[in-house]
């Protein structure tokens, strides 16, 4: 009922120009590949319904949804809050948070309580299958494995908590738990990056001045902190105590306002970072120079960062970069062309998967040599094509033959592969994922014909049998296929031809015993005669012309002389 539902509402079409973000990776290994995709939603499937029903009647938010999406952004800007107050409120307020801050801070708290609630409701995308979890208990126990404890800690009035225990100095420490809201900042930005109606040097730079900024401030207030951690009777041996400004002393630079004690602190954050060091600001006790020595550390590897990426941006080549002008490209043709809507979503999807896993073998064995890829393609594919029921039986020379000539291709769920009717020049072969042969009757109707699992073949009847593909094939869940085209296919079953027979067997064994079914077992009894009486004929031609090594090489291909062609003779009875 939900699916039904989601297709109706299909009709709400997302903004064209919008890229969505694809954190999660596809990672493969040898012979085995498991899928680490695509948490997020690619708007394969618009729908702009607040929530669904799963099996057990609840309510489930969809991550698409308008006014989930306004809570996002209302979250975003208290992670940004948080982020720069948790340092701060580390550093400044020792002896607790004023009045005005403390009801400030327990409304950011709260909102993140809500959040948390919400993401017990929040649907997503399974890491393999690709496929939308409605399934309250499912989304719960994910969100559990993840995320859960360290929000919830953060979340806790630890203020609160560090007066109630007697104002024990390490109950402070826990509050940088809240810093894991900052991923939250980081992954707006990555989103923003890859949105073509954003600009991306502007994106880029407002980024990277983030992070600087982000840097100097934690600086700040660690600076501060050590400051403060001493006996005030000890206030003239810290960096801020000693410190003289014209004839301005620090003295007793508890007792400045605020705003003073910040500026003057972050003015040491930056020069330190800038290794400016002018000399005014420097380092009094070991503990001070400690920190400084780890911060100048840290800082040269931020440079590196920051002087790295603002090169990228000049130079104009990044990864992104490509994608979004690709995105951009691709835009305009589709909007030009006026496509529809499916063929746009399909074309949008595979272009996000392959920018973010780059996951087809021909971008990264295209630079080496054939006679390589050759041997790489029979190590990585050969296990499955051996576990194929349409080659039971084959000789292991056909195999490696198949094996070498093979593609690997990934299709996202909902796409059509092949459409009834159509003629197919495409041979595939499923290692992961799940599809199904879909009958379309007088009426319009679908009826599923069977459901193809790993291990699985389509279009092998229409190829083999020179008939129009009988079946829709659609996806189910993400799948990663293996294609043979049609010309390699029929130039190896023209050399073996005995495995070609074995083929065409295996392909009347494997088909079950409905209507739709025997009509193609029909057409494939056909065709094998066929190719008897032809290979027959070639036989009888070979022998005529007293070709030995043609005879020869049919007869060890698999050729009966036994058989007789058309007009009943044979290489043994030639009249």
């Amino acid at each position: 009922m939900a699916r039904k539902e989601r297709e109706e509402n299909d009709s709400s079409e997302e903004p064209e120009f919008e890229a969505e973000e694809i954190e999660d990776r596809l990672q493969s290994r040898r012979g085995n590949c498991r899928f680490h995709l695509l948490r997020k939603e690619l708007g394969l499937d618009a729908t702009r319904r607040s929530c669904v029903r799963d099996s057990f009647s609840t309510f489930v938010i969809l991550p698409d949804d308008r006014l989930y999406e306004l809570w996002v952004h209302f979250i975003l800007i208290w992670a940004i809050y948080s982020s720069f107050f948790t340092p701060f409120e580390f550093g400044f307020f020792n002896n607790g948070l004023p009045r005005n801050l403390f009801f400030l801070d327990i409304t950011g708290q709260l909102a993140f309580l809500v959040d948390i609630v919400l993401r017990f409701f929040v649907a997503y995308r399974d890491d393999q299958t690709y496929q939308m979890v409605y399934k309250r208990t499912t989304i719960a126990i994910r969100y559990l494995r993840s995320q859960f404890v360290i929000d919830f800690l953060a979340c806790l009035p630890w203020d609160v908590i560090y007066h109630a225990c007697g104002r024990k100095e390490i109950i402070r420490y826990l509050l940088w738990i809240r810093l894991s809201r900052a991923q939250k900042v980081i992954d707006f930005f990555r989103k923003m990056e890859k949105d073509i109606r954003v600009n991306y040097l502007l994106t880029r730079i407002v980024k990277l001045i983030f992070v600087e900024l982000y840097c100097t401030h934690t600086a700040a207030c660690i600076f501060y902190y050590l400051a403060t951690t001493l006996p005030e009777s000890h206030e003239g041996y810290t960096w801020i105590g000693s410190l003289k400004m014209g004839d301005f002393s620090y003295s007793s630079f508890r007792e400045l306002d605020l705003s003073t004690r910040y500026w003057t602190s972050l003015y040491f954050a930056i020069i330190t970072m800038a290794t400016v060091g002018y000399g005014d600001i420097h380092a009094v006790n070991v503990r001070e120079m400690i920190f400084i020595m780890i911060f100048v550390s840290f800082d040269m590897v931020l440079s590196a960062y920051l002087i790295g990426n603002m090169t990228a941006l000049i130079v104009k080549g990044s990864k992104t970069e490509r994608f979004r002008d690709k995105m951009a490209d691709l835009m305009k043709y589709m909007n030009r062309n006026r496509l529809g809507k499916d063929i746009r979503n399909q074309i949008k999807g595979h272009l996000r998967l392959q920018y973010e896993s780059s996951y087809t073998d021909a971008a990264v064995l295209k630079d080496i040599p054939v006679s390589i890829r050759s041997k790489i393609s029979q190590r990585i594919y050969k296990p499955f094509i051996e576990h194929v029921s349409l080659f039971k039986g084959c000789s292991p020379e056909f195999i490696n033959q198949i094996v070498t000539k093979l593609h690997e291709e990934f299709f996202l769920p909902g796409e059509v592969i092949l459409d009834q009717g159509n003629v197919v020049d495409q041979l595939y072969f499923v290692c992961h994922g799940v599809l199904e042969e879909v009958g379309i009757g007088e009426n319009g109707t679908e009826d599923t014909i069977s459901i193809l699992k790993p291990n699985s073949t389509f279009g092998e009847v229409s190829i083999l049998c020179n008939i129009p593909q009988p079946y829709i094939v659609r996806v189910c869940e993400l799948c990663r296929l293996l294609r043979l085209d049609k010309q390699s296919f029929m130039n190896i079953l023209q050399i073996y031809f005995f495995d070609g027979r074995t083929i065409l067997n295996n392909l009347v064994e494997g088909k079950e015993s409905n209507l739709r079914m025997k009509q193609i077992k029909s057409d494939i009894t056909f065709h094998i005669g066929r190719q008897e009486a032809e290979l027959a004929l070639r036989v009888n031609n070979a022998v005529y012309h007293g070709d030995l090594y043609q005879l020869r090489s049919l007869i060890h291909a698999g050729a009966n002389p036994n058989k007789t062609d058309y007009d009943g003779r044979s290489p043994l009875c030639p009249t």
